[in-house]
């Protein structure tokens, strides 16, 4: 029996989930309770995924293995509540595409702010450095897309707090929390915690040799940070002190210690400007340093 994978809402992550579950042999039904974009519905009809519009038909979704749903889902939603009723398990686009990923490696980069500039940031500096990498999530392709058409050794990805709430093994290499502020909180019942935990389910997969990237200077995160046994190598980012391991801006100088390496560089140098940009740098060269690429392919890729 094939397994029957249910994938609810139509869009970027939706139809690309849906390309790589019928690339892996699952019986595919993707609903959309508005309508579906033109080129959307033109890449589901050319792979003969079946699939419906306006519309979500309870006995074709409640008859589901699994259910793959769309970020903008809230759990509030009464068809989530009778899927979860049901007992069939929710899981995220990430997660899906994480298990079909192979060797590859992961940055994923999650915070309330930055995140975008961090990943755009992340990924240039991989592909100055020679990797082959794509640049997936709220960004680019879907990443079950990009896992399906157009493999590579290494993902950068934007990855949004929604999106982590379903996850199960989904385990990046790299993680990096830019930041955490009070933000899309009617979805956590306006509870901060809430939203601050689902940050941090970036790292819950993690092992010792992966590595987590944060910021030392923003308040929730170095207050919440010991509330969650965290497994793999931390690598903070700050502009108060000088670190042993991590990136530090001193004198107008960034400073980047990863195992044995050290680098400098003079934010002067640096190709986009302000300081949460510098944050951002940094939280971008830490990243591309903890995947291999050579400290001269970053300051180069700084400078452009």
């Amino acid at each position: 029996m094939k397994k029957r994978l249910v994938i609810l809402g139509a869009g970027e992550s939706g139809v690309g989930a849906a390309l790589l579950a019928k690339q892996q042999g699952y019986d595919v039904f993707v609903s959309d309770g508005g309508p579906i974009k033109e080129n959307y519905r033109t890449e589901l009809e050319e792979n003969g995924i079946v699939f419906e519009e306006n519309q979500h038909s309870a006995e074709k979704i409640l008859n589901a293995d699994e259910v793959m749903k769309s970020p903008g889902i809230p759990e509030k939603n009464e068809l989530v509540k009778q899927i979860r009723a049901k007992g069939i398990d929710v899981i995220s686009e990430i997660e899906f595409a994480y298990r079909y990923k192979g060797n590859s490696k992961i940055i994923a980069i999650t915070g309330s702010n930055g995140k975008t500039t961090t990943t755009a940031l992340t990924y240039h500096i991989c592909k100055t450095g020679g990797a082959d990498c794509a640049m997936v999530g709220n960004v680019g392709f879907s990443f079950a897309k990009q896992v399906a058409k157009f493999p590579k050794a290494l993902y950068v990805a934007e990855i949004s707090s929604f999106q982590l709430d379903d996850i199960k093994t989904f385990r990046p290499d790299v993680a990096v929390l830019t930041n955490i502020t009070e933000d899309h909180l009617d979805r956590y019942d306006y509870k901060f915690d809430n939203y601050i935990n689902s940050k941090f389910r970036v790292v819950m997969n993690q092992k010792e040799e992966d590595v987590f990237i944060y910021n030392l200077d923003d308040e929730v995160t170095a207050k919440t940070i010991t509330n969650y046994p965290i497994k793999s190598t931390l690598a903070p980012i700050t502009m108060s002190k000088q670190l042993p391991q991590g990136a530090y801006l001193q004198n107008a100088k960034m400073h980047l210690k990863w195992k044995t390496e050290e680098m400098q560089m003079s934010i002067e140098d640096f190709a986009i400007k302000g300081k949460h940009n510098q944050y951002n740098s940094m939280a971008a060269s830490l990243a591309a340093s903890a995947v291999d690429i050579r400290k001269e392919k970053i300051r180069e890729a700084l400078q452009t």
